[in-house]
């Protein structure tokens, strides 16, 4: 249970409110997917990243750019191609003759909000140079740690493995992601208006709804975010039957459910509540676990996705209620 002090009223509803400021610019240039922006705004107050997969075209890098455009600090793009070294997302030291030393020259990595373009375009090598950076929030270039700017949020996003030209991520590295959105195409009316000319406004254009201390203050106020025991343990419950599931060969990992309840946090937050829900942890399960679970080859040739995996989680395992009974499974 959360020792620290709790959150005021008045402290929520602040949060709430420039939370909803802050999407409501997002959606300006982001048209019709206000759930997709709540996620990734989760995901910046959880201090995780952002997965974005989806076809081209559909608005990945565009809620990406606005995401950095809403929040006054450094962001940086990173057009991950086949031929990008690692060095050139961490830096490099080089060696300056005129004082007669080596020097550090930090890559675009070192920002507030990184954009990971088409990641997985990238050999994996390169995609590695990320793993550190995401986890500890330093890099080590010669033996030499160097921390990157703080609050620190990488947005990915990267076209469907079976596109050309591209290379699948490691488990190792989609475990670093908090969340993993699909934007998806637009409903017809949405899209009439992008015809229109409604979504031609850049996200360079955006006004800075606030700072990256602002941020930062907003972070350390959803790790203050209450959840009760019996919530702690629906959700190790939940990661557990992903384990035990006869479809799965790789279940949730305890990091994995550690990125559930840190998002559960900032997601009730953001919706005007100093607590958590067993419904936080529901609607958060497919975003936050589904990039998490490898399925057996079995399944994979039957088709099975993690999302029914996660579906047939919620049915076995009981909600805890406010009395400690728990519900029925599914419930």
């Amino acid at each position: 249970m959360n020792t620290q002090e709790p959150l005021t009223p008045q402290q929520v509803q602040g949060f709430a409110a420039l939370a909803g400021r802050l999407a409501d610019t997002i959606s300006t240039v982001v048209l019709g997917k206000p759930q997709v922006v709540r996620l990734a705004l989760t995901a910046l107050f959880a201090q995780g990243h952002v997965l974005l997969e989806d076809v081209p075209g559909v608005g990945k890098t565009t809620l990406a750019r606005a995401i950095a455009a809403t929040v006054r600090g450094q962001w940086r793009r990173i057009q991950f191609t086949p031929d990008l070294l690692p060095a050139d997302v961490s830096g490099v030291t080089i060696f300056n003759q005129a004082t007669r030393g080596f020097e550090f020259h930090p890559g675009p990595v070192f920002a507030n909000i990184v954009i990971a373009d088409e990641i997985n375009r990238a050999s994996p090598k390169t995609q590695s140079a990320l793993l550190e950076v995401m986890e500890e929030r330093n890099v080590t270039v010669d033996g030499v740690r160097h921390p990157v700017p703080q609050p620190f949020l990488v947005v990915a996003t990267q076209n469907p493995v079976e596109m050309d030209g591209t290379y699948r991520l490691p488990e190792a590295q989609l475990d670093r992601f908090l969340v993993k959105l699909s934007i998806g195409y637009p409903d017809e009316q949405v899209e009439i208006e992008v015809l229109r000319g409604a979504a031609l406004r850049s996200p360079e254009a955006l006004e800075a709804v606030t700072d990256t201390a602002t941020v930062g203050a907003m972070v350390r106020m959803a790790q203050q975010v209450h959840i009760a025991d019996p919530l702690y343990a629906y959700a190790v419950r939940l990661a557990a039957a992903t384990r035990d599931h006869p479809q799965v060969r790789v279940g949730v990992s305890p990091r994995g459910v550690i990125a559930l309840t840190r998002a559960a946090c900032a997601y009730a937050l953001i919706d005007g509540r100093g607590y958590v829900l067993p419904e936080d942890l529901k609607t958060l399960l497919t975003p936050v676990f589904a990039h998490r679970i490898l399925l057996s080859p079995d399944a994979q040739l039957r088709g099975v996705t993690a999302g029914e995996v996660l579906r047939d989680a919620i049915e076995a395992v009981p909600v805890p209620l406010p009395s400690g009974q728990p519900a029925p499974a599914g419930a």
